[in-house]
C-alpha cells in the first residue's frame, strides 16, 4: 500500500513537471477553486437551521436568556432588533424546557396580576388591600394589552380615589396607558379606541374620556377632549389633516391620469366645524286628509201661511225685531228654511330634534399647479371643472378652486433619477460580475476535468502502445530462439533453451510490472530505441 502510494505521488509529480507554465497556473487555480467550492458546500450543508426560541422579549429577559445560552454552549442568533432569539431547530424544545426550569424568560415582574392577592392575610390593612387590588388590576390589564397585535409592552397606571362617604361628589377614576409598539407598527384609530374601551370597561366607574394612551415616543394617541367625557382617537387638527389628505389624494389621482405623474401638484385646505349644534323645531299645519274631530249640522224648515194672519212673513228676527231680508218670504205660499254646519278640525304639529355632529365641512379651498411644459393644449378651465365635479366643490358655502400653469423646476427630480439610474447600473454590474465569476469558476472546473480526461486518455494509449510493442518483441525473440534450437539439436541446447525460457518469463513479468507502473516512461524509452535502432 505504501509503495503504491509512493508510486502514485511520484507519477503525479513527474506529470506536473511536464506541464508548461500556463498549464501549471491553470491546474493550481482550478484546484484552489475546487477546494474552495467544496469548503463552501460543506459549510452550507453542515450549517444548522435556526428557529425562533422566544419572540417579543424585553431587553432584560433577552440578556438573561443569552447569558444562560452562553453558559450551556447553545448557539443562537438575534433577530427583530434583539427581541427575537433563534437557536438550532433541533434544540428549540429542549432549550425552552431547560430555560423554563430556571424561570426564564421572567417577563414583566411588575405585572403579577391577581397573584398579588394570594399573599394577603387577615392582618392586611385596608390600605394595603386596596393597593394590592390596584396593582393586580394594572398587571392584568398589562397582560391583556400585550396580547394585542402590534403591542410589545404595555404599562397601565390607575388612579382610583377613595370613596367619600359624606359627600355627594366623587373624584373620577382615571387611567394612563403607555404602549411600546413593535418596530414599524402604527395603531389605527379603531385600535386605539379598542385600548381605551378595554381599559375603561375593566374598571368600575372609569369613563372612556378619562383614559390617556401614549406610545413609547411620547405621542398622545388618546386623551380626554370634551366636557361630556367622550374621547377621540385623534385631535381636531389631526382629523382636519386626515380630511385634507383624503381630498388631496383624490385630486392628485385625477391630475396624474390627465397630465401624467409628476406634472401637477395639488394643495387642499379645509375648514371643519367642530361645534355641536342642537335644533328643536315645532311646525303647525292642517292635514286635509285627516277626518275632523267633530261635526254638527242644524236644519229648520217652515212651509205655508202663518196662523191668524192674512199675510205671513218668515225669516230671522233681528235684535230690534226686524226680519232679515234675505230670509223673509210673504205670500200665501210662504216657505222658511234654515241650515247651520259646524266642523272642529285638529291642529297638525311637527316636532324635530336635530343634533349636528362635530366635524361638518364649512368650506374647501383647492389650489392646483400644472407644469406648462407638460400639459400641452389641456385647458386649465376644463381641469378645474373636472376637479370641481370630482370632489363636490360648492360655491354657495364658500368653496374655491384655482388651477394655473407654470414651469416646474425638475432639477432635484433629475438628480434623483440619475442617482437611481446609477444605483441600478451598479446593481446590474454586480450581478454581471457575479455571473462572470460563476462562469469563470465553471469554466476552470470544466477545463481541469478536460485536462484530466485528456491526460488519462494519453496515458492509456501510451500504456497500450508500450505493452503491444513489448509483447511483439518478446514474441519475435521467442520465435528466433525456437528457430535456432531446431537448427541445432543437442541435449545441451535443450537445457539452454529451458534456462532461457525461464529467464524470458521472469523478464516478461518484470516488463509487465514496469509497464503497469510507468507506462509513459516505457513508451518514451521504446520510442528512443526505435529511433536509435540501426537499419
Amino acid at each position: 500500500m505504501r509503495e503504491n502510494l509512493t508510486q502514485l505521488l511520484t507519477r503525479y509529480r513527474r506529470a506536473f513537471g511536464e506541464f508548461s507554465n500556463g498549464q501549471k497556473a491553470v491546474a493550481i487555480v482550478g484546484s484552489g477553486a475546487l477546494l474552495l467550492a467544496a469548503f463552501l458546500v460543506f459549510r452550507w450543508v453542515s450549517a444548522p437551521t435556526y428557529a425562533p426560541l422566544y419572540t417579543n422579549l424585553q431587553s432584560s429577559d433577552a440578556s438573561s436568556v443569552i447569558d444562560e445560552l452562553n453558559k450551556e454552549g447553545v448557539k443562537y442568533k438575534l433577530a427583530a432588533n434583539g427581541s427575537t432569539i433563534e437557536v438550532p431547530q433541533n434544540a428549540v424544545y429542549s432549550t425552552r424546557i431547560s430555560l423554563s426550569g430556571k424561570n426564564l424568560p421572567a417577563g414583566n415582574s411588575d405585572a403579577d396580576g391577581y397573584g398579588l392577592l394570594d399573599s394577603q392575610s387577615l392582618s392586611t390593612s385596608d390600605f394595603q388591600e386596596q393597593t394590592d387590588f390596584k396593582r393586580a388590576m394594572e398587571g392584568e390589564l398589562d397582560k391583556t394589552l400585550e396580547a394585542m397585535t402590534g403591542i410589545q409592552t404595555a404599562v397601565v397606571h390607575l388612579a382610583i380615589p377613595q370613596k367619600q362617604v359624606f359627600s355627594d361628589q366623587q373624584d373620577p377614576t382615571t387611567a394612563s396607558v403607555l404602549l411600546q409598539l413593535e418596530t414599524g407598527t402604527t395603531l389605527s384609530a379603531q385600535q386605539v379606541q379598542a385600548v381605551v374601551h378595554l381599559v375603561a370597561s375593566s374598571i368600575d366607574g372609569l369613563d372612556p374620556g378619562d383614559v390617556t394612551v401614549t406610545d413609547q415616543n411620547g405621542n398622545v394617541l388618546s386623551a380626554p377632549a370634551n366636557a361630556d367625557g367622550t374621547s377621540a382617537a385623534s385631535t381636531q387638527s389631526q382629523q382636519t389633516e386626515d380630511f385634507e389628505n383624503d381630498i388631496q389624494s383624490e385630486v392628485q389621482q385625477v391630475l396624474d391620469k390627465v397630465v401624467g405623474v409628476g406634472n401637477a401638484t395639488a394643495n387642499v385646505t379645509a375648514n371643519l366645524n367642530y361645534d355641536q349644534k342642537t335644533t328643536d323645531t315645532l311646525t303647525y299645519g292642517k292635514a286635509t286628509t285627516v277626518p275632523s274631530l267633530s261635526d254638527s249640522k242644524a236644519t229648520e224648515t217652515y212651509s205655508g201661511p202663518a196662523s191668524g194672519a192674512s199675510a205671513a212673513a218668515s225669516g230671522v228676527v233681528g235684535p230690534d225685531g226686524q226680519m232679515d231680508s234675505s230670509t223673509t218670504t210673504s205670500g200665501g205660499n210662504s216657505t222658511y228654511k234654515k241650515e247651520s254646519t259646524t266642523s272642529d278640525n285638529g291642529v297638525d304639529q311637527i316636532r324635530q330634534h336635530i343634533v349636528t355632529a362635530p366635524g361638518a365641512v364649512q368650506n374647501i379651498h383647492v389650489g392646483v399647479v400644472m407644469d406648462s411644459a407638460a400639459v400641452g393644449t389641456i385647458p386649465p378651465a376644463q381641469v378645474q371643472q373636472l376637479i370641481s365635479s370630482s370632489i363636490g366643490i360648492n360655491a354657495a358655502r364658500g368653496d374655491t378652486i384655482d388651477v394655473t400653469t407654470m414651469p416646474f423646476n425638475k432639477t432635484a427630480a433629475a438628480a434623483a433619477a440619475k442617482e437611481l439610474a446609477a444605483a441600478q447600473a451598479a446593481a446590474d454590474h454586480a450581478k454581471r460580475m457575479k455571473l462572470y465569476r460563476d462562469l469563470g469558476i465553471g469554466a476552470v472546473v470544466a477545463l481541469i476535468i478536460l485536462l484530466a480526461w485528456l491526460r488519462s486518455r494519453r496515458r492509456a494509449k501510451a500504456r497500450e502502445d508500450a505493452t503491444s510493442y513489448v509483447v511483439e518483441q518478446l514474441r519475435a525473440d521467442a520465435e528466433a530462439r525456437a528457430a535456432a534450437i531446431e537448427a541445432v539439436s543437442h541435449p545441451a541446447v535443450a537445457a539452454l533453451e529451458a534456462a532461457e525460457e525461464t529467464e524470458a518469463e521472469n523478464l516478461r513479468q518484470e516488463l509487465n510490472q514496469l509497464v503497469d507502473s510507468q507506462p509513459e516512461d516505457v513508451a518514451t524509452l521504446l520510442r528512443g530505441w526505435l529511433v536509435e535502432r540501426p537499419r
